[in-house]
């Protein structure tokens, strides 16, 4: 789907569920208060289940988490890519989808009304709101559907679009905006380009109400097809040049301006969005918060401990490859011993790690609390410092040794095109029970799904493989 015309019925589709949950949340209250007058007293249902329904406070009183609702309801819709979904959920998918982010919204909420000092409000409101909201989003969200399957189909004010290419990719390309009515775009012809295209092109456009003509052919035939764009260009008309003469297998394409000079960018990683800048907050947020807290309680007593049981300095510094392989100082718990670099290339002989990674069990340059602190991954906790400073983040791709990276694959090297984290998929799927090249496909398939979500789901799962120390040596 054309993208302006999808970001705006995403846009449209935003306001319209958060003006219905603003609704919602109304009416929720409206219920919850009528209720206090339909069952004044307690009433007892069965053995087990008691109705008790008593007064609660007026609504001006919880318009306040309105501040609340109304940002992060979206937020965590858009977050399980309720908004972004490249074809549409079955009933059952949606459902789900609505219950994740809406019953993380109530919990979120009534967190606020704690932090807010409101706890005299009822909590049974916020019950209600969210599942009047699951039901009502749910049944919007069906008669959208339904609308784009069967109602644009009736719209008598389709775009005319004139297919210019070979029959096998007309043929492609009529088949997908036949899939697609909610493009409101319909083809009215096909033509394969000849030395006749240009008269017949014109012929077309002074004919019909043509709204658009899609160039797919290939690019030996671009210069034939030149003068047809220009007229286009001059009937007023918009011409669509499908650009898929550079097939990639990994990078996606967008379309670019540079100083008013088009621009056809391939790109791997997420590119400059919302979600991004919402990864830095968190990675400030949780490095700052981390400091604060871990630092006297856990990071302290680590440092006197190492000064005490062992010779050298606290921290560990050691050079990292970054992003895109700037250099930076990463920071560790000191957990070898002083001249630990130094003895390893006596050990290489015992390197249990394939690719240019060095991992070995019982290794004798670790130190006895050294051995506990990797094991509960307390070394890392200094790294907090680096995601402060923007070098790393919370979660991505572990930083690399610069020679290791001198040996990578060149397909190894695109684990360095998104900012190293603290955590990934590594580090919660076996750590360094896993061979070096499932190790370079889990980065590089966090890299290819990457979405706050699933950063969000990393940090969650981080903790228990913490906890049991799984896959540490």
């Amino acid at each position: 789907m054309p993208s302006k015309q999808r970001e705006l019925n995403i846009q449209l589709n935003q306001i319209t569920d958060a003006l219905l949950v603003a609704l919602v949340f109304w009416v929720a209250h409206a219920v919850r208060e009528h209720l206090a007058f339909w069952f004044p007293l307690t009433v007892q249902v069965g053995q087990w289940v008691t109705l008790d329904f008593p007064p609660i406070a007026p609504f001006r009183f919880y318009k306040w988490l309105y501040l609340v609702i109304l940002p992060v309801c979206p937020f965590l819709l858009d977050l399980n890519g309720f908004y972004h979904r490249r074809a549409p959920l079955n009933a059952r998918q949606t459902f789900w989808v609505l219950v994740k982010s809406v019953g993380l919204c109530a919990l979120i909420v009534i967190a606020a009304m704690y932090f807010l000092g409101l706890t005299g409000l009822s909590r049974s409101v916020i019950l209600l709101f969210a599942g009047l909201t699951v039901v009502t989003l749910w049944t919007k969200d069906q008669i959208y559907q339904w609308y784009l399957r069967r109602g644009t189909r009736l719209n008598p004010y389709l775009r005319e679009v004139v297919l210019v290419g070979d029959r096998e990719r007309n043929a492609e390309f009529e088949k997908i905006l036949k899939e697609h009515p909610e493009w409101n775009m319909r083809v009215l012809t096909s033509v394969e380009p000849s030395p006749e295209l240009l008269p017949q092109l014109t012929q077309l456009l002074h004919k019909h109400p043509v709204g658009c003509v899609i160039f797919t052919v290939s690019k030996t035939a671009f210069s034939d097809i030149e003068k047809a764009i220009l007229a286009c260009e001059t009937e007023g008309v918009e011409a669509w040049l499908v650009a898929d003469f550079v097939r990639t297998s990994i990078a996606r394409a967008t379309v670019d301006d540079f100083y008013g000079k088009p621009l056809l960018v391939f790109r791997t990683t997420p590119d400059i969005s919302w979600q991004l800048v919402g990864k830095r907050l968190i990675d400030i947020v949780g490095a700052t918060v981390g400091l604060i807290i871990l630092g006297p309680l856990v990071m302290l007593p680590t440092a006197i401990i190492i000064k005490l049981t062992s010779p050298g300095p606290i921290l560990f510094r050691q050079k990292r490859s970054g992003l895109h392989g700037r250099l930076f100082t990463m920071y560790k718990f000191r957990s070898m011993v002083n001249n630990a670099e130094m003895l390893r290339a006596e050990l290489e002989a015992f390197n249990e790690q394939t690719g240019p990674v060095f991992k070995m069990t019982n290794d004798p340059r670790i130190t006895p609390f050294g051995r506990f602190i990797r094991k509960t991954s307390i070394d890392e906790l200094p790294q907090l410092w680096n995601v402060l400073k923007g070098e790393m983040s919370l979660v991505g791709p572990r930083p690399p040794i610069p020679s290791e990276v001198e040996q990578y694959d060149p397909w190894h090297r695109r684990r360095l095109s998104m900012k190293p984290g603290i955590t990934c998929l590594w580090q919660i799927t076996g750590r360094n029970n896993i061979p070096f090249e499932q190790w370079m496909k889990l980065d590089l398939q966090y890299i290819d799904n990457w979405s706050l979500w699933l950063d969000l789901k990393i940090l969650l799962r981080t903790i228990p493989v913490v906890l049991t120390g799984f896959g540490a040596r």
